[in-house]
């Protein structure tokens, strides 16, 4: 009580505040009119965007907080706001990813159930493989084989360093896939695998050490990739990429996306019928299959051995099919 006798309540002016007087709208931002690019390389935090459009600048930008930690990676195509001049000093915001086409995707390891994903959008995976120095390792490139028919990728497989071995090998064991294959040595005429690039959006993958850089810096003169070179103790190449890059060929155009070495390529995320789908000829056969084959070699009455018994499917296309779907479901073998 105050000396003027009034009661005064010591949490007076402490109560509840008062309601907005500018109710919240659930209408989000319109960003229809923003700028789009393609994002080509992640760094820290920043990305760097090509801007759609004839001689576009490339910008550097940060992402907005709602897309998540992994709602923006290279190849992605997005929607980007603020200073889109690329000035020097300059940063702009990506607001929005556009959906994606395709997404490359690989685990730690085949029991993580985290996906990680390599590249969006796109169309063509090239598993780039020495024949020595470092020698192949038909189990990685199987592995990394499903993952490019799980994301719905073409396969293309490039044979380097064929000054030092023969690709008679690999060439026999991937003939039943029926995947395009180029087989390359220094300085070697690159024609071939050009009009294999041209008009196609290609993530080149593989490990340290078998020459994905190198290749990149004679596709693209100017690319200017940091080249290694590979242990003699243990056979393995030292990481000189350490991120991904998305990279514009010289006309007849295209794009190649050089990654870093991989030493593992985890498999959790696929499963059988996805695999399945990425074999169309194969797909159709399984109509007469009884339900809840698994399209293996132990499998009863499997629709796929009928058909090579028929001869409407050849037996080495059936064989590379279970191979390709025993890897996933065996113990990692990338090493």
């Amino acid at each position: 009580m105050s000396r003027s006798g009034i009661t005064h309540d010591e949490h007076e002016g402490y109560g509840r505040p008062p309601k907005r007087t500018r109710p919240r709208t659930k209408d989000r931002p319109d960003y229809s009119a923003a700028a789009t690019g393609l994002v080509i390389t992640v760094d820290r935090g920043r990305y760097t965007v090509h801007l759609d459009g004839p001689d576009a600048p490339l910008v550097t930008a940060t992402k907005a907080r709602q897309l998540g930690r992994k709602g923006v990676i290279v190849g992605d195509r997005v929607r980007i706001v603020g200073d889109t001049s690329g000035a020097a000093g300059t940063l702009a915001r990506i607001v929005e990813a556009l959906p994606r086409e395709t997404v490359l995707r690989r685990t730690a390891d085949d029991n993580d159930p985290h996906e990680r994903p390599i590249v969006a959008n796109a169309d063509q995976l090239a598993i780039v493989t020495a024949l020595a120095d470092p020698p192949p390792r038909m189990g990685m490139i199987d592995r990394i084989l499903v993952a490019g028919y799980d994301a719905r990728l073409t396969p293309l497989l490039v044979l380097t360093k064929a000054d030092l071995a023969s690709p008679a090998v690999l060439l026999a064991a991937y003939a039943g896939l029926d995947v395009d294959a180029v087989v390359v040595e220094p300085d070697a005429d690159l024609s071939r695998l050009r009009d294999l690039l041209a008009g196609h959006r290609t993530v080149f993958v593989g490990h340290s050490g078998v020459g994905k850089s190198t290749l990149v810096n004679a596709l693209i003169p100017d690319a200017d990739r940091a080249t290694g070179h590979v242990n003699e103790v243990t056979g393995r190449g030292r990481h000189t990429s350490t991120s991904a890059i998305a990279l514009e060929l010289p006309a007849p155009g295209g794009w190649v996306i050089d990654t870093p070495g991989v030493r593992s390529f985890g498999l959790s995320h696929v499963t059988t019928d996805s695999i399945l789908a990425a074999f169309e000829d194969l797909a159709d056969l399984t109509v007469d299959c009884p339900r809840g084959c698994q399209h293996d070699s132990t499998a009863p009455e499997c629709a796929l051995d009928a058909a090579v018994a028929r001869g409407d499917l050849r037996p080495d296309r059936l064989e590379s099919f279970r191979r390709m779907e025993k890897v996933w479901t065996s113990p990692a073998a990338w090493e």
